[in-house]
């Protein structure tokens, strides 16, 4: 074949492959156009209204809260976060049109409200009033954990969450409990065995997989497509506390029993070390928390309040734990200017900085910062006189909220492994002898700093 007639062929080959390529992608633009077309009709069909058994449900849920005058809020996630979305640009306070249901008819199985039970005042009354008006409801009850162990309050339960149907619709009205902390707490949605499974969709629903604390949130009237609701006035931080909001107590029950073999320690000293551990620990979250620095309970002050829901009063100090990547410039600065002078800094950022300040009555507070590894943390200690440097290691954990000292604060949720890891087993039984260099069954050496180093890595003031 001449060196033509292959030219030829190859640009009679190189036209067809052009030619089918552009049929390929009109037939794919035009697949994708039909596709779509018919996806948006599908789902104009699935769009819901007025007339809905949804809204008309969530009208009448309104209707029967504001005529018992339950001070309902809306809390449910999907709802706050489509408010959030337009919350910046709407300046007044009424969501949504006459004309489309924007907000309260995206469709779903359940809407979630919530309440704070002090401010309920006829619950039976309301309770009957929702079924003589159509509504099937649930009640969610259990004992208040606080009162576990003490025999005349032990058997006492209080509502936890209410479930409502309407139709095909539910409410889930989740029970908010003050608590001394300033700060709102849910219990568990625990089904007993009389409850059906099949009631409503059980393992969607957003609050109740576990106990949960929030902040109080100062509330504002608003109207959503065309109904007038309550709702938190900042809604973007109460959808930002939902996935960080898991509760645990302390072992109330175990701590009655831990003073019945042990007994407490009432005595002057011990009474006025307390008291100003408890200052110095109130003060030091406010401090944080202003500093927008998240922070947990460690060492002995972690152990105290699992252990015995109490400070250790042989512990002389307040012991606190923060993530390295949480750490901030000004926390000294910040710390000195509530009347926290700084103790002691050890080690740098990089590596091992734990920092001490000094509160009143010779009470100091220990803040040491976790650093994280592949499959452990860990914090670390430096040995003033030598420059010796050590590691205490720990399982890696996640946090979780709790009240201690009449303050809402954060311990790790994995609490029995973290504790474990410093005190190691016998961690139930006290121990007044205690070096931080050898004792804890987590420390390991880590090396010596270096000399040249030891004004930057060793301050003492």
């Amino acid at each position: 074949m001449s060196r033509i007639n292959k030219n030829v062929i190859l640009v009679l080959l190189t036209l067809t492959s052009s030619a089918f390529l552009l049929f390929q992608l009109y037939y794919y633009k035009h697949y994708l156009s039909t596709k779509n077309g018919a996806d948006l009709s599908k789902s104009k069909g699935r769009r819901i209204g007025f007339d809905s058994i949804q809204w008309r449900a969530i009208k009448k849920f309104i209707m029967l809260t504001s005529n018992q005058n339950v001070p309902v809020f809306l809390i449910d996630p999907l709802i706050l976060g489509l408010i959030s979305q337009n919350f910046d640009q709407v300046k007044n306070t009424s969501y949504g049109s006459t004309s489309e249901c924007k907000f309260l008819c995206v469709p779903r199985d359940f809407t979630a409200f919530a309440l704070q039970y002090h401010l309920w005042k006829n619950e039976e009354g309301w309770f009957r009033t929702a079924e003589n008006m159509g509504f099937q409801c649930l009640k969610i009850e259990s004992k208040d954990p606080r009162l576990d162990g003490i025999d005349s309050l032990s058997g006492t339960e209080i509502p936890l969450h209410y479930l409502c149907r309407l139709s095909t619709h539910a409410i889930h009205l989740v029970v908010f409990h003050e608590r001394s902390g300033n700060y709102i707490w849910h219990g568990h949605l625990r089904l007993k065995r009389h409850i059906d499974r099949k009631f409503v969709p059980f393992r969607k629903l957003p609050f109740g997989r576990y106990p949960g604390a929030f902040d109080r949130p100062e509330l504002q009237p608003v109207t959503v497509d065309g109904l007038d609701i309550l709702m938190p006035k900042d809604p973007t931080h109460f959808l930002q506390e939902i996935p960080h909001s898991r509760f645990i107590e302390c072992q109330y029950k175990e701590a009655r029993a831990f003073f019945q073999q042990y007994l407490d320690d009432n005595t002057m000293e011990a009474m006025t070390f307390r008291k100003s551990a408890k200052e110095l620990l109130q003060l030091a979250a406010k401090t944080l928390t202003e500093l927008g620095i998240r922070f947990w309970l460690s060492s002995g002050t972690c152990l105290g309040w699992y252990r015995q829901c109490s400070i250790i009063p042989y512990s002389k100090d307040v012991d606190l734990g923060i993530f390295i990547q949480d750490y901030k410039p000004d926390i000294i600065s910040a710390f000195q200017d509530a009347g926290l002078p700084l103790k002691h800094k050890f080690g740098k950022v990089e590596d091992s900085l734990e920092l001490s300040f000094q509160g009143k009555d010779d009470v100091k507070l220990d803040i040491f910062f976790f650093y994280e590894e592949t499959d452990h943390m860990w914090n670390g200690g430096t040995q003033a006189r030598t420059g010796k440097k050590f590691k205490y290691l720990f399982p890696k954990f996640t946090l979780c909220w709790t009240e201690f000292v009449d303050i809402k604060v954060r311990v790790p949720c994995e609490t029995v492994k973290y504790i474990e890891a410093n005190y190691g087993k016998a961690w139930k039984i006290p121990v007044k002898a205690w070096d931080w260099k050898h004792s804890p069954p987590n420390v390991h050496p880590n090396g010596i700093w270096p000399i040249s180093e030891w004004d930057e890595v060793i301050q003492l003031y």
